[in-house]
């Protein structure tokens, strides 16, 4: 496998090119916009053709360069099927897997920092048929979660994510290594570790919010800051709702 991670550290941000380097076959997680270049050069330099861009979820803190990349690599851009955009995208569901040669990708859906949020579990079959790593986009972060407020109904989503995280990501091995999508410096939660990757097994002991049941979970989560004032035009952005001047 081939695996190299991309982080933007004014912003906290993470992106993640993966893939099969023997049989040439890569996606791109979580583009950021003035990355595309490099994701392009990258991909060429190792033999690999881009077949799958992925957003985990409609990022509120940067512009997203998936649809671009896309379009200039020939490849899909995949949201989850509820994303709520004017891009076209092609849908993911919960438990498809995608095939990048040796490397198979399956979709988790877990809303909760947004409703279209899903995480992606890996394995490497080359070396192994369990999973190796899991990106965890905004649902889980290293120390912390995901904010819940940018539908606008931050009691409601504060709940999905406790079950998200607890139905869904800690049922799988706890030595799963775990890659978020914003490490320190993001405004996409609170009290994110600099550290920008983890274990499930770590998290479960370190995290203060995943000892909590899901009553005080949802109290603790849903008291939030102020939203950065520039969230609400990047979302917009993301959607492909951008106003003419």
């Amino acid at each position: 496998m081939i695996f190299r991670p991309y982080y933007t550290f004014e912003t906290g941000c993470a992106a993640y090119l993966l893939g099969c380097g023997g049989l040439g076959k890569c996606a791109v997680v979580d583009a950021h916009a003035r990355d595309v270049d490099a994701y392009l050069e990258f991909a060429a330099a190792k033999g690999m053709q881009i077949t799958h861009v992925i957003d985990t979820h409609v990022h509120a803190d940067h512009r997203s360069g998936g649809p671009a990349l896309a379009a200039r690599a020939g490849a899909s851009y995949c949201l989850h099927a509820s994303a709520d955009v004017d891009v076209p995208f092609d849908p993911l569901r919960d438990g498809q897997e995608l095939v990048l040669g040796n490397v198979r990708v399956r979709v988790l859906h877990t809303p909760g920092h947004t409703p279209e949020s899903v995480c992606l579990l890996v394995t490497d079959l080359r070396r192994g048929p369990e999973p190796w790593f899991v990106l965890t986009g905004d649902t889980l972060f290293v120390g912390a979660v995901g904010r819940p407020d940018l539908p606008g109904r931050a009691q409601e989503s504060a709940g999905e994510l406790w079950d998200s995280i607890h139905h869904k990501l800690l049922t799988l091995p706890g030595e799963l290594e775990v890659f978020p999508a914003h490490f320190a410096g993001s405004a996409c939660g609170a009290g994110i570790s600099g550290k920008p990757s983890t274990t499930l097994a770590f998290e479960l002991r370190f995290n203060p919010l995943l000892a909590l049941d899901r009553e005080r979970f949802i109290a603790a989560v849903a008291d939030v800051p102020p939203k950065p004032a520039e969230m609400e035009a990047i979302l917009r952005d993301n959607r492909g709702r951008t106003v003419p001047a």
